[in-house]
């Protein structure tokens, strides 16, 4: 749900009830993964998306029910051969929805059980994740009767809201919440959405409970290094691929905020001098498009060291030798100098600077996922990304 947190966040600023739907796990080929939410008001207002449009119908027909009886649910979706008309995907996978109501009265369970009280647990999490800062939510989507459904939010320092399987009148965390927590924090350290199966007493053995971990965290970060014509189409695509894109370049007359208005920040600087005062994370990109050697080698010696997930730099292949060699004069060894991609880009044949930077960011998407960048005609490749993520720098 933290996908769709601005417009949730103001829902619950104006104090209305709506039910959440969310991907919990897909199978084959689907066009959303674990996470991708839809939510539908009271009003019957929907926003957000689980599939692209197949499903999207029955899942608002669940989430009406749900308003209705304040009980969660988990259905699958699949692809049906025999029934031309079966609500399922068309792209020939399955995907399971877990349909969360959050409404603002107290709810009993089915049963009689006490029903935790969703609304203030998960609220602190989607106006965290509006405001562009850390949120973790965690949500039951299998187990022992009675927790569907339930839900922790957790902030990266470690203090929580909510509850799976307290009893009521309990304040201490249970062994499975204390889990849910260390769960919660290792996926907002990444940054990753996934499901895990822990037991309901918080080991990995005893009955299982399945929990989904969303994790909510500020846009990784895009530096661009070198005030051309090339990083003006860069700095426009790395907004467009969410990123917090930075402009630094040492001369004023170019580093201006007029030539990049798209651009987060433009900071005029040494490049590597400029680096040296960042505290960037595993998801950071770097592109450095000075090709110029009193620049780059600098910059890049000290890049290549950083556990960051991209290091690309434009220039000729004659250019990358010689900057290769300077950098192994500078001390670097042959595994830092595989990480930089130079020439920076996947060959599409481009010319133009907005062709140019397509191919840059064709490149850092594929690094991203571990892909190779081949073409999906004829080659049998997933469509949909279904392959392990790269593994990050140093591991």
């Amino acid at each position: 749900m933290l996908d769709i947190a601005d417009e949730l966040n103001r829902w619950c600023e104006q104090g209305r009830d709506f039910a959440v739907a969310t991907v919990v796990a897909t199978h084959g080929s689907s066009p959303r993964q674990p996470g991708a939410a839809m939510a539908v008001d009271g009003g019957g207002t929907v926003i957000g998306s689980v599939s692209g449009g197949c499903v999207e119908g029955a899942v608002y027909e669940l989430c009406q029910t749900a308003l209705k009886t304040g009980e969660s649910v988990v259905e699958r979706f699949g692809y049906s051969d025999e029934d031309a008309f079966a609500v399922g995907l068309t792209c020939g996978g399955v995907i399971d929805i877990l349909v969360t109501p959050i409404r603002a009265a107290t709810d009993r369970a089915a049963g009689g059980m006490d029903e935790p009280a969703v609304r203030p647990a998960v609220a602190p999490a989607l106006a965290a994740a509006a405001r562009g800062d850390a949120a973790a939510v965690v949500r039951v989507v299998a187990g022992p009767a009675g927790l569907l459904g339930r839900l922790l939010s957790v902030r990266p320092d470690g203090t929580h809201a909510g509850a799976l399987n307290r009893p009521a009148g309990v304040t201490e965390p249970t062994a499975l919440e204390r889990s849910a927590v260390a769960e919660a924090l290792g996926h907002l350290a990444t940054g990753r959405t996934a499901t895990v199966e822990i037991g309901a007493d918080g080991s990995r053995c005893g009955e299982p409970v399945t929990l989904l971990v969303e994790s909510s965290v500020p846009p990784p970060r895009m530096l661009v290094f070198g005030a051309i014509d090339f990083a003006s189409a860069l700095v426009r695509i790395g907004k467009f691929l969410g990123y917090h894109v930075t402009l630094c370049d040492a001369r004023p007359v170019f580093a201006t905020a007029r030539r990049f208005p798209e651009a987060d920040e433009v900071v005029v600087d040494w490049p590597h001098r400029y680096l040296d005062t960042q505290r960037l994370d595993g998801r950071a990109v770097l592109c450095v498009l000075t090709h110029d050697a009193k620049f780059d080698v600098p910059l890049l010696e000290r890049a290549l060291r950083l556990p960051v997930a991209y290091v690309g730099a434009m220039g000729s292949r004659r250019t990358h030798a010689s900057r290769l060699a300077k950098l192994r004069d500078a001390g670097l060894g042959e595994e830092e100098l595989a990480r930089l991609r130079s020439p920076i880009g996947l060959d599409l044949g481009g010319r133009t600077p907005e062709e140019t930077a397509l191919s840059i960011a064709a490149e850092i998407v594929a690094a991203r996922h571990g892909a190779s960048g081949a073409p999906l005609t004829g080659g049998g490749i997933p469509i949909h990304g279904h392959r392990a993520p790269a593994p990050a720098p140093g591991t």
